[in-house]
C-alpha cells in the first residue's frame, strides 16, 4: 500500500476522519418521541380546559377532567408509540428475511440489483465491479447493503418500542400537567383560564425554541408557530363551549 508522508492511505483515512467533526444533527427515536408526547400533552389538555372553562364549569371538575384526560392521552398515545415501534421492527425483520433467501435464491438478480444501486452514484461498471464480488463473497455484508440501500431500512433497536411507548406516556403527561396546574391554586374557573392560558403559552413557546433547536430549524419561527397551534386549539374550544352552552 503507498505511503504518504510515512502514512499508508488508509491510515492518512483514518486520520482525516478522526480530525473532521460532523455537524450535522441526528435526530434520535427518543428526541422524535418527546416531541410528540410533550406537543400533544400541551395541546389536547389545554384546549379541553379552556372549553369546560368556556361553559361555566367549577375549576374542580375541569381539574378532575384534565387529569383524567391526561391518563387516558398518556395510555393512548404510549400503546399508539409501541405499536408504530412494534411495526416497524416487524417490517423490518420481514424485509431482512426476504433478501436472505433472494441472494441465496437469484444471486445474480441481486448483484445486477447491487451494480444498478451504484451506478445511481456515479459509478462506472468497471468501478462498481469489485465491490459486487466483493459483498457476493460476504453473504452478511450484502444483505445488510441491501437493506440500507435498496429499502432505505435501518436495523431497529429490540427495546425500542417498551421506550418509546414510555417515553411518548410520561413526555404527555408532563405537557399535560402545565394547563392543569392554575385550576388546582385558583378555584374560579373563569380566573384560572387566564392563567392557564399563560402558562401554558409560555410553556409552547419555550417548547417550540427547544424543538426548533434540535431539530435544525429556526428556533424562533418554531416557537411562533407551536404557540399559535397550541393557542388557535383552545381558542376553538373555548368559543365552541361558549356558543353550545345550555
Amino acid at each position: 500500500m503507498p505511503e504518504i508522508n510515512g502514512y499508508t492511505d488508509l491510515e492518512k483515512q483514518r486520520l482525516l476522519l478522526n480530525d473532521h467533526e460532523e455537524r450535522h444533527f441526528m435526530s434520535s427515536d427518543v428526541v422524535r418521541d418527546i416531541i410528540i408526547g410533550v406537543s400533544d400533552g400541551l395541546t389536547v389538555p389545554f384546549a379541553l380546559a379552556a372549553g369546560l372553562s368556556g361553559a361555566d364549569v367549577p375549576s374542580s371538575i375541569i381539574l378532575v377532567a384534565g387529569i383524567a384526560e391526561v391518563a387516558a392521552g398518556s395510555i393512548s398515545m404510549g400503546l399508539g408509540g409501541y405499536l408504530a415501534a412494534k411495526s416497524e421492527a416487524d417490517h423490518y425483520e420481514r424485509e431482512l428475511k426476504r433478501e436472505q433467501q433472494e441472494i441465496v435464491s437469484v444471486p445474480d438478480v441481486e448483484a445486477a440489483e447491487v451494480a444498478e444501486i451504484l451506478a445511481q452514484y456515479g459509478a462506472e461498471p468497471h468501478e462498481y465491479g469489485p465491490v459486487v464480488n466483493a459483498l457476493q463473497r460476504n453473504p452478511q455484508a450484502w444483505v445488510d447493503f441491501m437493506m440500507k440501500f435498496e429499502l432505505g431500512l435501518e436495523k431497529p433497536d429490540p427495546k425500542r418500542a417498551l421506550w418509546s411507548a414510555l417515553t411518548i406516556a410520561l413526555s404527555y403527561i408532563v405537557g399535560g400537567m402545565v394547563p392543569l396546574l392554575p385550576y388546582v391554586a385558583i378555584p374560579t374557573a373563569s380566573h384560572a383560564v387566564g392563567a392557564s392560558v399563560a402558562l401554558t403559552l409560555v410553556a409552547l413557546l419555550i417548547f417550540g425554541f427547544v424543538k426548533g433547536h434540535f431539530t435544525g430549524n429556526q428556533p424562533f419561527k418554531s416557537a411562533l408557530q407551536t404557540a399559535l397551534i397550541g393557542a388557535a386549539a383552545s381558542a376553538a374550544a373555548y368559543s365552541i363551549a361558549k356558543v353550545v352552552k345550555p
